[in-house]
């Protein structure tokens, strides 16, 4: 009489949500898999975190200082919010990009910008045709070459279509460097865009976006769940690949201020961490397939800064109504915008009436492709409004909880960071950030199908991102990452639980990107 078959052992290399979202998949097997995660945070969620405020003084008890919301396409990451009991909260998304009449436009009402540049603001839309149509040519160049084949003015691409993609893709300096599917995407994606493309002011409508409960509480929740089922989560553990083969890996790992090394072996590994430290971790046992699809993803350091010195703010973004940074009201839909914008802001569930901007950017105008992006976290994340109360009036600036995000340490010189009042600093938080290269859509996205599954490993994690038909890449998104985890966790084993169609149809899609793998769609459930 033969017994059960014995469970496989399985690493996971990162708690971020790629990993967690990996573990949880597994969890639901206990009689198949042994599940060991491994992070050398303190912490789960990766960078999905947030920080303790005083209510008194800022009007909410915490602040998302890292991943802040998504749109209605975060489906897996909204179910693994709702299991635990955590909502997601939408927004009207308002947005300020330039600073001073002469750079200043945002989407709530027409500026003088939008009317300058009438003209190619129209071809855009024409553009944007073209790359749809002739994807397969046009939607792999990077943006900058379309924006010069198609003889846009550097003022229209600096001021207007450059931040406009890296405010919403979050790929900062590097966004001339990015597909220009992106950009079509943005506009044109049934499910992926954000915006309504309008020929007189480009952007007419406030899009609806979702601001994310407390993700510490939540991971640490997420977490609690996890370890009850048996899966064994090490914090502040650092790890090293001792052996890796057909046979499975055998990993050592240290816990932080112990001199104690623990080896033990391993059926599969699943490094959900950067590619870069993925590389590094695997070392000389990585192979050349490793070593060139790892190597392609480009990382930077940027340093985002949660403080609350408005006055530094509103040097350097557009953060108030002001009839000099307004159009000729020439249309009935621009007396409308202009209408909104200038009452008196007033508090809603859903965002706000009247002109309260949530995302910003600004350029330098010594390097003028370079951007810095801020947030308006009072106006923006909802647990400042629900404080507030529906109907009430906005609070004055000086009360607000700004967070200003510095892009790649390589351009320090830029950086106005030295001019935020010391003593009005929350909070400094340095962060690893690939860069969206097109390079990725040809070198690592074509590549993860023939080094997944190779060596008892798998790859998961933001970086791993596609694009197609019903897929974008986003900066960190937070749905990229889980969808990784949940399609490893599947070539492991585990089962997929449709509980959506659009849901299942981006977890196929990504499942056979980056895995080689074909799904079987069954009928969705309900949840």
């Amino acid at each position: 009489m033969s017994g059960s078959p014995a469970r496989k052992k399985v690493a996971i290399i990162g708690a971020g949500a790629a990993g967690m979202s990996c573990a949880a998949t597994l969890a639901n097997h206990p009689d198949k898999f042994e599940v060991t995660v491994i992070d050398i945070d303190s912490h789960t969620g990766g960078q999905a975190t947030s920080i303790t405020l005083d209510e008194s003084k800022y009007g909410a008890k915490w602040l998302n200082d890292g991943v802040q919301g998504g749109s209605a396409i975060f489906r897996h990451t909204f179910r693994f919010f709702r299991r635990y009991g955590y909502e997601p909260q939408p927004v009207k998304l308002q947005v300020s990009f330039g600073k001073g009449r002469d750079s200043f436009w945002t989407n709530v009402f027409p500026s003088p910008l939008v009317d300058r540049h009438s003209r190619e603001i129209k071809k855009l839309g024409r553009v944007l045709r073209y790359i749809k149509y002739l994807m397969p040519i046009l939607g792999v160049l990077p943006v900058k070459f379309i924006l010069r084949l198609f003889c846009f003015s550097k003022d229209f691409s600096n001021k207007m279509v450059l931040p406009l993609l890296a405010l919403f893709l979050g790929t900062g300096n590097e966004t001339p460097n990015v597909s220009s599917v992106l950009l079509e995407r943005l506009f044109d994606d049934p499910q992926m865009k954000l915006w309504e493309y309008d020929p007189d002011t480009l952007l007419p409508n406030l899009p609806i976006m979702f601001t994310f409960p407390n993700l510490g509480s939540f991971y640490e929740d997420w977490a609690a769940d996890l370890r009850s089922g048996k899966i064994d989560i090490r914090l502040n553990t650092s790890v090293k690949v001792l052996e890796r083969g057909k046979n499975g890996v055998i990993l050592q790992t240290q816990k932080h201020g112990s001199n104690n090394h623990d080896t033990e072996p391993f059926d599969d590994l699943v490094l959900c961490c950067p590619a870069d430290e993925a590389k590094k971790l695997l070392g000389h046992h990585a192979t050349w397939r490793e070593k060139y699809v790892l190597g392609g993803v480009k990382f930077f350091t940027d340093i985002t800064i949660t403080h609350s010195d408005s006055t530094y703010f509103q040097n350097i973004f557009e953060a108030q109504y002001d009839p000099a940074l307004c159009a000729q009201s020439s249309t009935k839909e621009r007396k409308d915008q202009l209408q909104f914008a200038k009452q008196r802001p007033v508090c809603q569930n859903d965002g706000w009436l009247g002109f309260r901007p949530m995302y910003y950017t600004h350029s330098f105008a010594s390097d003028p492709d370079k951007i810095e992006m801020g947030f308006d976290c009072t106006n923006y994340q909802h647990q400042f409004r629900e404080n507030i109360g529906e109907g009430q009036s906005a609070l004055p600036l000086n009360e607000h909880v700004f967070q200003t995000i510095f892009l790649n340490d390589q351009h320090q010189d830029l950086w106005t960071w030295n001019d935020i009042d010391q003593s009005k600093i929350i909070g400094r938080k340095w962060w690893h950030q690939f860069g969206h290269r097109w390079q990725h859509y040809l070198r690592v996205i074509p590549g993860m199908m023939f080094i997944n599954g190779q060596n008892r490993t798998l790859y998961a994690g933001s970086w791993t991102m596609v694009f197609g038909t019903n897929l974008i890449q986003l900066k960190n998104m937070h749905e990229i990452a889980c969808i990784s985890g949940i399609a490893a966790a599947y070539q492991l084993g585990a089962t997929y639980e449709p509980f959506d169609d659009f849901a299942e149809d981006f977890f196929a899609k990504y499942l056979f990107v980056c895995h080689g793998t074909r799904y079987r769609r069954t009928k969705a459930k309900d949840t």
